[in-house]
């Protein structure tokens, strides 16, 4: 789909959801979770001709292919806990969502740490 479709979905998605907000908040919600995973699926996608371009690009440089791995579960980890966290903010339970956000922030936090350490033999290495 195009950006301008993507766009439609979105904007007639939310126009719907505000029609039925004033009458019956659980439609306005159920709309909402729909055109969003509807739009989930549509940057899935996308992001899976991302991974094949982060592979072609693979080939030519020397990297670890672990970082290169541990960075897509980052990104997907991200586009994950935005997407949980919109919903959450959208159903009015804005708690769930930091809590959400913060899980994420921390699992790639852990992620990262071996990148860390090796970066910090890296410079010992250097040092020495």
């Amino acid at each position: 789909m195009s950006i301008m479709q993507i766009g439609v979905v979105g904007v007639l998605g939310a126009l719907m959801a505000v029609q039925f907000k004033s009458q019956k908040t659980e439609y306005a919600i159920y709309i909402s979770v729909a055109v969003g995973i509807f739009l989930f699926f549509c940057i899935v996608q996308r992001l899976g001709i991302f991974v094949e371009m982060i592979s072609r690009l693979k080939s030519y440089i020397s990297a670890d292919a672990g970082y290169i791995q541990t960075m897509l579960k980052m990104v997907g980890l991200t586009y994950i806990a935005e997407f949980a966290s919109g919903i959450c903010k959208d159903a009015g339970y804005q708690s769930i969502a930091t809590q959400i956000e913060t899980f994420c922030k921390l699992t790639i936090l852990a992620l990262g740490m071996p990148v860390l350490l090796a970066l910090f033999e890296a410079v010992r290495e250097f040092m020495v």
